[in-house]
């Protein structure tokens, strides 16, 4: 491929990894990641509410990785609450898988952000070294992508650091939202009284933001692929040697 078109692709490349970057970055700092409606259980249950009557104790929640905000109904009216998860909620909700899925969205922003270096590097920079070429693009774009691909050397491992941190992200928050009922953890706290059941919830904006941003990764090393490069773990051991050779002439 001529050497104007990979430029071409490197800068494309470089912009969606950019872009992840911002779109992690904007996912954090909002509380749409959980959107679901709550029963408030005991009200219903006082008064034999069905149908019609069952929405008056209906209440909202939605939240985030920091805040929220929830909707307490129990027939007397809508009683909106803010709530912050540091350090209200620290001692009723999974402390350990929740501060694991910041830090790896901090490191994912981190890995994003090497990557889009790394690309525009190698579109208007000249390689000198495997690390600063192919190799190196392979490395960081596979980092923020799947981390159970398996890692058979370096190469791998940056398939393994980009991608990964995304479905560490999506798997990790969906266990605690889903395994742990984080929301009837949380439209329970310091309810003495009344008792709240999860009636609905979905994933909301920013959780699906985290997901794009794995697949604009995976995507960012298929066009590494379309440029010319092979992928490092299917080339034989002979052609190891030309590697320092062929990353100077492009």
């Amino acid at each position: 491929m001529p050497a104007q078109q990979k430029k071409i692709i490197f800068c494309i490349a470089g912009v969606f990894s950019f872009a992840c970057a911002l779109g992690t970055a904007a996912a954090i700092g909002t509380q749409l990641w959980i959107r679901g409606t709550i029963l408030c259980k005991t009200g219903a249950l006082l008064v034999n509410a069905t149908g019609q009557e069952l929405e008056k104790f209906i209440g909202e929640i939605q939240y985030g990785l920091f805040y929220g905000e929830r909707v307490r109904q129990c027939g007397l009216g809508g009683r909106p609450f803010q709530f912050s998860f540091f350090p209200d909620l620290l001692k009723i909700i999974p402390a350990s898988i929740h501060v694991s899925v910041i830090l790896f969205c901090m490191v994912l922003i981190i890995f994003a952000l090497v990557g889009t270096g790394f690309f525009m590097y190698n579109a208007f920079g000249s390689p000198y070294e495997t690390l600063h070429g192919p190799v190196g693009l392979y490395l960081w774009t596979f980092i923020a992508c799947n981390l159970w691909l398996g890692i058979s050397d370096v190469v791998n491992i940056s398939r393994v650091l980009s991608g990964s941190c995304g479905c560490l992200i999506l798997i990790l928050f969906s266990s605690e939202v889903k395994i742990h009922h984080l929301s009837e953890k949380i439209a329970n706290f310091k309810e003495g009284s009344f008792t709240f059941k999860t009636h609905s919830e979905q994933f909301a904006d920013s959780f699906w933001i985290i997901l794009g941003c794995s697949l604009v990764h995976f995507m960012n090393a298929l066009l590494i692929r379309f440029a010319g490069f092979e992928f490092p773990f299917s080339k034989s051991k002979d052609s190891a040697t030309t590697t320092g050779a062929v990353d100077l002439m492009y």
